[in-house]
């Protein structure tokens, strides 16, 4: 009966205590959420990035680019992964991991002191 006792003591304290914190899972949802990462458009904190370059017939160069969107609101972000604009392809996140995305750039870009709106 104390070896019961003992492992539901341990099982509870276990349940306490998530597996990741919401940090990681934020950075893992930014890295890789539905098999096509935020980083190659959007950089390693959201300070945008260039996609592609190329010269046209005039010689003038062509640059697309993905938005810096360590600024961005929450809504913003959230418009942005619900609606597919550009080459931003439309993600089937759920608000919480939207939500969690969000406050993974607000923490990463902290030191930086790159500040955000957060409605």
């Amino acid at each position: 009966m104390k070896k019961i006792s003992l492992l539901c003591l341990c099982l509870l304290s276990l349940r306490a205590e998530d597996f990741i914190s919401e940090f990681e899972y934020g950075q893992m949802l930014y890295r890789n959420p539905r098999g096509v990462s935020c980083v190659p458009c959007h950089g390693d904190t959201g300070e945008g990035k260039e996609i592609v370059s190329y010269k046209n017939d005039k010689g003038e160069r062509i640059v697309i680019s993905g938005p810096d969107i360590r600024t961005a609101s929450l809504a913003q972000i959230r418009e942005s992964v619900q609606e597919s604009r550009g080459v931003m392809p439309r993600y089937f996140l759920t608000d919480k991991e939207i939500r969690t995305i969000h406050a993974y750039l607000q923490k990463v870009n902290a030191d930086n002191n790159v500040s955000s709106d957060d409605s």
